[in-house]
């Protein structure tokens, strides 16, 4: 049995704008993500919940819904849970699943220099709606709509990881939901092993909107948290199995780098390495 459980408290974790729906369906998310990145299909899914005594009684029902939705949204059901008082809205949600054990992905089982580095997807948007949110600054129509769509209804990438775990392949992988940047660093951590990003993976809005507002589009693809992408390593000749296995549940492969032997964590830029910088999320660290 594979068990995760991550919390989400309003005042700290929901941004302006999401409902209770939204939020009920992230805290499903943030669960079944850390599932699909060990390559677990998720089966039950139990949320408790504290809310103020004046809640609204209309806001907890949507949050049943939000549930209920996010956790068939990913083949799971929602088996029980509690509810108590508290001086916050708080989700602690619980996701179970059950896999041979041979085959769940770590993440740390093998990876030597020269694998490849590679993620499910470009990053960025979150980091855009964040500064939107928070900072006040504001993007273009185009890049505010999908930025606020990443934050309010979050994809996890299951059937991603439940396909790169069938392969056998990978070598390490865990989900980004603290952001790039940390995810490096803690697969630093497992495996001893530094990387060299040859290809930071900005997702064209991102870096869009980074030239338009003069900011650094290396720090919103690195440093954002909130994506739930995976971040993966393999042996280099098993590409094709990797890319056409991802292909099936309509996802793409993106490289965007290697293992190396040294513990530095770099990325190119200009045909310079510079270091990533340990950015992303922390709730015991002070935020500007």
């Amino acid at each position: 049995m594979v068990i995760n459980t991550d919390m989400l408290v309003w005042e700290t974790d929901v941004p302006v704008g999401m409902t209770p729906f939204q939020a009920a369906r992230k805290a499903v998310v943030m669960n079944v993500s850390d599932l699909g990145a060990k390559g677990v299909q998720p089966l039950a899914f139990m949320p408790n919940i504290g809310i103020p005594a004046d809640y609204e009684v209309d806001n907890v029902l949507e949050m049943a819904k939000g549930f209920e939705a996010g956790a068939r949204e990913y083949g799971a059901y929602v088996v029980g849970g509690d509810t108590n008082e508290a001086c916050d809205v708080i989700i602690s949600g619980t996701a179970l699943g059950i896999m041979d054990e041979k085959r769940i992905m770590k993440r740390a089982s093998g990876v030597k220099p020269g694998h490849k580095l590679a993620v499910t997807g470009y990053f960025g948007l979150t980091s855009v709606g964040f500064t939107h949110l928070l900072g006040g600054v504001e993007p273009s129509p185009d890049v505010k709509k999908a930025a606020l769509e990443s934050i309010y209804m979050p994809k996890a990438r299951v059937k991603e990881g439940i396909a790169l775990a069938g392969t056998g392949l990978i070598s390490g992988c865990m989900d980004s939901s603290d952001g790039l940047s940390v995810s490096l660093y803690d697969l630093r951590r497992s495996t001893g092993l530094g990387f060299i990003v040859d290809e930071p993976p900005v997702h064209p809005l991102a870096f869009k909107f980074a030239e338009r507002k003069n900011l650094d589009p290396m720090s919103l693809a690195f440093n954002g948290g909130e994506e739930y992408e995976l971040v993966f390593t393999y042996p280099p000749d098993k590409e094709s199995k990797v890319r056409a296995t991802l292909r099936s549940v309509s996802c793409g492969l993106i490289n965007i780098g290697t293992v190396s032997e040294k513990k530095e964590i770099l990325y190119r830029q200009n045909n310079k390495l510079q270091p990533v910088k340990l950015g992303g999320w922390d709730h015991f660290k002070e935020h500007s």
